[in-house]
């Protein structure tokens, strides 16, 4: 007798259906898995033989053969464990009832039968709706993620006993309910807050204007000048997730397996910040089994990094692509898998090997040589693509004792929400959402100034010799700030600003 029960599975972030056919022969007992399957596919047979054992439901011995259709498509995980038990109890007619067709069964098994959390329940449920299925059944921990999608039934399974229970309907399982609005209003509070920051008046509007129009933004700075503590705080900020982007981020969360049995949705912008030491693979993505890497995973938020002078040059080239982009693409022999990396990019870096240049407190003692070769580790084409560059001084003893206090976070998001609204009315019939994006095109049609701007753009050029790439730099943050002050027109005071946050483009740092 063939038995068929409908499965998910996974390729990047998309899902796809699989059809789990069991077949039981006459023969010697042997248990056979086809259809592409991966090691932790193959393993499935010994978590399935002792779970159906211990579980006190009786093995067959007979020839079993599993495939897994389609043939074509390599599988992965463990996530077919429950729906190859169910396969083979139903075509062991220990599953009297015939309504395998109406569910979608994934789920890991442990040797005695419990049913544990798999990875990317959020993408499969998604992809059930699209298909128009209206049942999941699945581990108990995955119940919250599934759960906030509409239209489908999330049937939470603890053990194997109760999924046949339930199947045979002699158990009753209410379906999960999770509202998606709570579950994104639970999610979306942050612990850090720029009132805790003393000081650094520059260094804060400098980050305000990069989360109004996500310009990327680098900064350099003596060690302990707050940069750090600066950038962590950028994410409370910026405009609170839509519905779409908290769906979105929550699942490349959820297929890289960072999603916890009580966290449905990712509600924050994600904040990553990786080591120096991190593979190119752990940045971009990819591995044996491709998965998400820091790139994907600060997607709609913010990847910080830190000493950005440390880091690999390949590694830090890699960057590119996602950067101009916003995606990432892994291409394997099997399958090209592509992963949203749409990300406001903070970095920080010494100005030089001891730390200390154009510090006023500490001298300097590397030489102009030894500057230059520290600043060369971050390459040309990666700096032109980032639009901010500004200097982080110390933070002053007066102001450090002083008893004042930050601006908090709700007021300058304020500001911010206001001139990405703006952002998003002046581009709305195009594929745009912030002046980041903006091609020389739309720079010569959207920033248009008034003549003492244009003369001081004119006097810019000149002495500080700026680019043509430089030029427009300086046009798009002074697009921002006049956003922020909710003026139409560039004007004289938003070019002069600008400038100053073009700190590479002086001659003391020019190549």
């Amino acid at each position: 007798m063939v038995a068929k029960v409908y499965s998910s599975a996974l390729l990047g972030i998309e899902a796809y259906p699989v059809e789990v056919e069991v077949d039981l022969a006459r023969g010697l007992p042997k248990f056979s898995i086809v259809g592409l399957p991966d090691v932790a596919v193959k393993e499935a047979r010994e978590r399935v033989s002792s779970a159906i054992k211990n579980s006190a439901f009786e093995s067959p011995t007979k020839k079993i053969t599993v495939n897994l259709a389609p043939a074509d498509i390599k599988k992965e995980g463990s996530s077919f464990d429950l729906s190859i038990a169910i396969g083979i109890l139903k075509a062991s007619n220990i599953i009297a009832k015939d309504e395998l067709s109406r569910y979608s069964i994934l789920g890991e098994l442990a040797l005695d039968g419990s049913v544990r959390r798999i990875n990317g329940a959020l993408p499969i449920a998604l992809e059930l709706k699209k298909r128009g299925v209206k049942a999941l059944i699945l581990p108990e921990e995955n119940a919250r993620e599934a759960a906030v999608v509409s239209d489908v039934d999330v049937f939470p399974i603890k053990n194997l006993i109760q999924a046949i229970a339930f199947l045979n309907q002699e158990l009753s399982i209410a379906p999960f309910k999770y509202n998606l609005k709570e579950a994104l209003k639970e999610s979306s509070s942050y612990e850090m807050d720029f009132f805790d920051v003393k000081g650094q008046e520059y260094v804060k509007r400098a980050l305000e204007i990069a989360a109004a129009g996500s310009h990327n933004i680098l900064m350099l700075g003596p060690p302990g000048a707050g940069k750090t503590m600066l950038a962590r705080r950028v994410p409370t900020i910026l405009p609170d997730l839509s519905l779409d982007e908290a769906i979105e981020t929550t699942k490349l969360h959820s297929v890289a397996g960072f999603l916890s049995g009580s966290q449905a949705l990712v509600g924050i912008r994600p904040f990553r910040s990786p080591h120096h030491t991190i593979s190119e693979a752990g940045l971009i993505g990819g591995g044996r089994i491709p998965r998400p890497g820091e790139v994907s995973l600060s997607h709609n938020g913010v990847l910080f990094l830190d000493e950005l002078s440390e880091f690999s040059r390949h590694v830090l080239e890699s960057l590119r692509q996602p950067l101009e982009d916003g995606v990432v693409t892994i291409s394997r022999a099997l399958a090209s898998i592509t992963y949203p990396s749409r990300f406001m990019l903070i970095a920080a870096m010494n100005p030089c090997p001891c730390g200390y240049f154009g510090d006023p407190r500490r001298e300097c003692s590397c030489t102009p040589l030894e500057i230059q070769k520290h600043l060369n580790k971050v390459s040309g084409p990666l700096l032109d693509r980032i639009d901010i560059h500004i200097q982080v001084a110390a933070v002053r003893k007066e102001e450090l004792l002083g008893k004042g206090e930050g601006e908090p976070s709700a007021n300058i998001k304020e500001r911010v929400n206001k001139a990405r609204n703006i952002q998003l009315e002046r581009f709305k019939k195009m594929n745009l959402y912030c002046n980041a994006q903006m091609n020389p095109k739309h720079i010569r049609k959207f920033c248009r100034s008034d003549k003492e701007a244009e003369e001081l753009l004119r006097s810019a050029i000149s002495e500080l010799r700026l680019s043509a790439r430089a030029y427009h730099k300086v046009l798009k943050i002074a697009r921002t700030i006049a956003d922020l002050g909710e003026k139409e027109t560039i004007n004289s005071s938003d070019v002069s600003e600008a400038l100053q946050y073009r700190y590479l483009d002086r001659d003391l740092w020019r190549r």
